[in-house]
Order: structure tokens, then sequence, then C-alpha cells
């Protein structure tokens, strides 16, 4: 068994959700937040028997595209913290995904 943790957008995660669910995968839903642009995140555990991880990898991935944005709100974490004033394309989206070996599973 393998536990897949998922940190998709915010605005990604209702229909990675919806469609996960309706391929009977049982989900649980964290909220988390990014430290590039300060935007929200959505943290999913999804735990899966090892002959379906990429079926669920292409869930994930007809779900979480990468997308560009323009955005002039750019904190610069660095010595004197400032912002960028003229606006500033970067791209967001898709998904970050640990797969963990899952040494024991029980349902209480």
């Amino acid at each position: 068994m393998k536990l897949i943790i998922a940190i998709v957008q915010d605005q990604d995660a209702s229909g990675l959700i919806d469609d996960l669910t309706e391929k009977k995968y049982g989900v649980t839903k964290l909220a988390s937040t990014g430290g590039f642009l300060k935007s929200g995140n959505t943290t999913l555990l999804i735990g899966v028997e090892d002959d379906k991880v990429d079926e669920v990898i292409k869930i994930i991935e007809d779900n979480c595209k990468t997308r560009e944005i323009t955005t002039s709100l750019l904190t610069v974490n660095m010595p004197g913290d400032t912002y960028i004033p003229y606006p500033i394309d970067v791209k967001v989206g898709g998904a970050t995904l640990f797969i963990l070996d899952v040494e024991q599973y029980k349902k209480i």
C-alpha cells in the first residue's frame, strides 16, 4: 500500500476530490498555505494499493494543470523585503506529490 500526499492549488482541489471519490478513492483534505505568492493550497492524503498508484497520478495530472498568471503583488522574502511594482508572469498550479510506502494500515 502507498500513501500519496498531493499538494495542489485550492482552485484545482474541488474537481480533483470529486474525480477521486467518483472512482472510489478515499481522500482526506487538509488546508495549507504556500510560501510563494502566499496563496491557498490544499494537501490531500490518498491511500491506495500499489497497483493503483499510476491511475491516481493520472487523475491528479488531469485536474492540476500548470498555468501562467500575471501579478504585481509579489513579495520578495529577503533582507529588506520589497514589492515589485510592475506586472510579472508567474507559473502556478500543477501538483507536488510525495509517494510513501505504508508499513501498516488499520481502519478502526
